[in-house]
């Protein structure tokens, strides 16, 4: 049996903790706790995700999750992904209205140029409006040209400030995927906090070379495309665990100050006439709980860093 060379675990940045200077490590339970508003518990944080999938998509470098999967043209999932913008959509803001939950959207800049009406509907509401990158083929990637990649974060960034009328200050990657440069473009373009590293419960300083961002976890073990197309479990499992999830943060939170409850959904999934019966269950306990603060993730963030 082959033995590594003493030399293999020896590189520059290699010390206790990480290997890497873009954040401090630190274990969860030394951290200072956090105190939620009115004495709330769990941050409620329901992330939609609204986006656009190209129907000739070009896969590089790799074919996104949810993507076309046939030969172009796929127009079976191309209608399903469109039909979850303009009808599942809806249907979700009808449960958010009705069980006093609030949203954030992370939109795709291509969508809000393709349904200037969805867009209106979304500022009429007051929402806040992260941005999702252009589109889900637009994949920011481990050697992509940096000048490239520098200008398809302005395009998506001033294109969806533009539409919405908002100060754009989240971001979530496509597919989460990112290049070693994408946190220092995102800090020099005005974001605040991204959405793509999924390594923690809460947020934490993460470093640049443009100044300092946040890192707000958005669980993938908690998405619904996630747990239902890719894992295959029925809808029911997926109100189960996040049921199960909000349960145990709650009693974490009884150490060890308050904690947050992302759901990352998307209409062309959750929004079917089968499956939204499951996230109105959810909606409708999580909502309705007194120990739960239902809020915007700007709003997490802000409470967060004025306790740091």
């Amino acid at each position: 049996m082959a033995t590594l060379n003493e030399d293999y675990l020896k590189y520059p940045e290699r010390s206790y903790g990480m290997d890497h200077d873009r954040y401090e490590w630190s274990m969860l339970q030394d951290r200072k706790a956090v105190q939620w508003p009115d004495g709330k518990k769990v941050a409620l944080w329901v992330n939609v995700g609204l986006q656009f999938f190209p129907l000739n998509q070009k896969g590089i470098p790799f074919k996104v999750p949810g993507g076309m999967t046939k030969p172009y043209p796929d127009l079976r999932h191309y209608s399903l992904r469109d039909y979850g913008n303009r009808v599942g959509i809806y249907r979700f803001l009808k449960a958010f209205d009705t069980y006093n939950v609030t949203p954030t959207f992370a939109m795709n800049t291509r969508l809000a140029e393709r349904i200037p009406y969805l867009v209106n509907t979304i500022k009429e509401r007051g929402d806040e409006i992260m941005c999702h990158g252009y589109n889900m083929d637009k994949l920011h990637y481990g050697g992509q040209d940096v000048s490239e990649e520098k200008e398809l974060v302005k395009k998506s960034l001033e294109g969806l400030r533009n539409l919405t009328g908002q100060d754009i200050k989240g971001w979530i990657s496509p597919a989460k995927n990112e290049s070693e440069n994408t946190p220092d473009i995102l800090a020099a373009n005005g974001i605040e906090y991204f959405c793509d590293w999924v390594n923690d419960d809460m947020p934490y300083d993460f470093k640049t070379k443009n100044g300092t961002l946040t890192a707000m976890p958005l669980p993938t073990e908690l998405d619904d495309y996630f747990i239902i197309n890719n894992n295959l479990h029925s809808s029911e499992d997926w109100a189960d665990q996040v049921e199960d999830a909000f349960e145990f943060l709650l009693k974490e939170s009884n150490t060890g100050g308050g904690r947050i409850l992302a759901l990352n959904i998307h209409p062309w999934v959750l929004g079917q006439p089968h499956r939204i019966q499951y996230l109105e269950r959810v909606l409708e306990k999580l909502g309705g709980h007194p120990d739960v603060w239902s809020t915007s993730a700007k709003n997490i963030l802000n409470a967060w860093k004025s306790q740091k």
